[in-house]
């Protein structure tokens, strides 16, 4: 069996940074630290920083009085940032830059005057802390009927957004229909679309060219992985979402040569090696990797985590956004 790697494929520079937050705090004030959410959508690293001393907690009401808090990647709303505030938690906020872009754009659409509308899901992480950075109403659309259906006279001053874990192919067919209906719309450049997101499909369709089958590594609660395992599908394959190596069944690869192989932004390489290990239990395997973007970005941490970790530091600050 030839396993044929998406490039790139994983972790992504926000996922890194926020994961790298919380091993930090937990290095250098001790444990236990806490993370609001999930850090970010990937069930093996949830556990593997639980192990290590972090506590996940869905609100801040369940952070004892001055415990050491993280905000996961996806981003707060500003009523949980002052809730923070009002508590006096010392708190490191791992938010993605690139989502705090999208905060930053909704905000000065809205202070524009124009109706705000993101382009996302329901329920999302990242969606529910973006509509609460804006003091304005955000109109949510996932498809082109949820165009079609906006309650606003079609020459009203609109503007978009986008959930950064969509890539420009997701979200292009919904911006035409917005630029179809409006005719004072504005958005962001394609080229602020998160790149992890479009990188990660746009490997997974060269992989799709000359693969079999599509295995992807990551959590079903991870829209982009999600993502990935129905591109698959959409170019024909047999795609499976996979957490790891044990989610492995021995009669999807009856009859297959080769295998495509990628995982989603928050999925880890020993996830991806896990997998392979289990490819190796069925037959011999072959092992290449596609020719693909190489990602170099890196987004710096919170100057009080820089540096070698020092646990007998002090924990009196505050740091909500830094």
């Amino acid at each position: 069996m030839q396993v044929i790697l998406a490039n790139p494929r994983g972790f992504c520079a926000g996922v890194v940074r926020a994961i790298e937050i919380v091993e930090r705090a937990i290095d250098r004030y001790g444990a236990p630290v806490y993370v609001r959410h999930e850090i970010v959508h990937n069930r093996h690293v949830v556990d593997t920083l639980r192990a290590k001393g972090a506590v996940f907690v869905e609100e801040l009401s369940d952070v004892p009085d001055g415990a050491m808090t993280v905000f996961s990647a996806h981003g707060v709303a500003r009523t949980v940032e002052e809730e923070a505030r009002a508590r006096g938690l010392p708190v490191f906020d791992a938010t993605c830059p690139l989502v705090t872009k999208v905060h930053l754009q909704g905000r000065r659409y809205a202070k524009a005057g124009r109706t705000l509308v993101m382009i996302g899901h329901e329920g999302h992480a990242e969606v529910v802390g973006t509509r609460g950075q804006v003091d304005a109403p955000v109109l949510l659309v996932s498809t082109e009927a949820d165009v079609a259906a906006l309650d606003l006279p079609d020459d009203a001053p609109v503007a978009y957004i986008t959930q950064t874990t969509l890539s420009v192919d997701d979200t292009k067919g919904v911006i035409a229909a917005l630029a179809r209906r409006f005719v004072n719309l504005v958005g962001p450049d394609v080229s602020e679309i998160c790149y992890a997101t479009q990188n990660r499909q746009s490997a997974v369709r060269d992989l799709c060219k000359v693969a079999d089958l599509l295995l992807v590594v990551g959590s079903e609660n991870s829209s982009n992985s999600s993502r990935l395992r129905d591109l698959g599908a959409d170019e024909g394959l047999p795609s499976y979402l996979v957490a790891d190596g044990n989610a492995i069944d021995p009669a999807w690869f009856e009859g297959i040569l080769r295998v495509g192989l990628t995982a989603g932004a928050s999925a880890p390489d020993e996830l991806v090696d896990s997998v392979i290990d289990a490819l190796r239990k069925l037959g011999p395997v072959e092992v290449t990797q596609l020719d693909g973007v190489e990602e170099s970005l890196e987004f710096g941490l919170p100057r009080e985590l820089r540096g070698a970790p020092a646990k007998a530091a002090s924990t009196k600050f505050a740091t909500i956004g830094a």
